[in-house]
């Protein structure tokens, strides 16, 4: 009889080179689920801040938002209140923060408005274009690979669509989160590999967050009544 097959370990992030570890980059176990649980306390200021930023009136319509990197669904909840966004997708690679998620959120996925899948940046399983909004906060450092992750995500969103990519700086970043800030050359590739996907990029600074906010040109319009050549 054979061994049972041991689960493989988490790839090593891009921009260390090392696996993230348990308690809040992938969390895993008891270690892992009190990381999801201070990250909902700590992260919600930064979630707040890149909400805000969600201007969903430019999308026609009520707009259905995928979330990569949910954790344990602070934002999630934050987003299926709005009455601009008819239906939000929450795609986490964590079996336990998508349980925290799960249970935070109940009502609104009895409500068929919220649904938390497994999956990571660069494997979300969700077919092309399924989103008008994509958002992920403190997540894309710890990526495995930056442009197969930038790659998947452009590849969700629809003609108009927009990207929020958010990791921890802004104007007056907290105590807690300095360590973590990534240096400019870093941040300089995460906006060279969005560049080569996305129509416009911008940096936005917010008191706690680098923002990276990434549009989808509209399709264009053929007219219907082309002038006579």
């Amino acid at each position: 009889m054979s061994a049972p097959a041991t689960p493989a370990s988490p790839a090593p992030s891009w921009t260390t080179g090392t696996t993230p570890n348990r308690f809040a980059a992938l969390p895993a176990g008891r270690l892992g689920r009190l990381g999801g649980r201070l990250m909902r306390l700590l992260n919600r200021g930064q979630q707040r801040e890149v909400l805000a930023l969600l201007a969903a009136g430019e999308v026609d319509g009520a707009v259905e938002v995928v979330e990569v990197g949910p954790g344990p669904g602070a934002l999630l909840g934050l987003l299926t209140a709005r009455a601009d966004v008819r239906r939000v997708i929450g795609v986490e690679p964590s079996v336990d923060m998508r349980a925290l998620a799960i249970r935070a959120n109940a009502a609104a996925i009895a409500a068929a408005r919220l649904e938390v899948r497994p999956g990571d940046a660069a494997t979300t399983g969700l077919p092309d274009g399924c989103a008008d909004v994509v958002v992920s906060v403190n997540t894309v450092a710890i990526w495995p690979d930056l442009d197969s992750g930038a790659g998947e995500l452009r590849r969700l969103l629809r003609p108009g669509g927009r990207l929020l990519l958010s990791w921890h700086g802004g104007r007056a970043p907290s105590r807690a989160a300095r360590p973590l800030l990534l240096d400019e050359a870093t941040l300089g590739r995460i906006e060279t590999a969005l560049r080569r996907r996305f129509d416009t990029v911008e940096r936005t600074m917010t008191r706690r967050c680098t923002v990276f906010d990434a549009r989808v040109a509209r399709a264009t319009r053929l007219d219907p009544n082309p002038p006579a050549r």
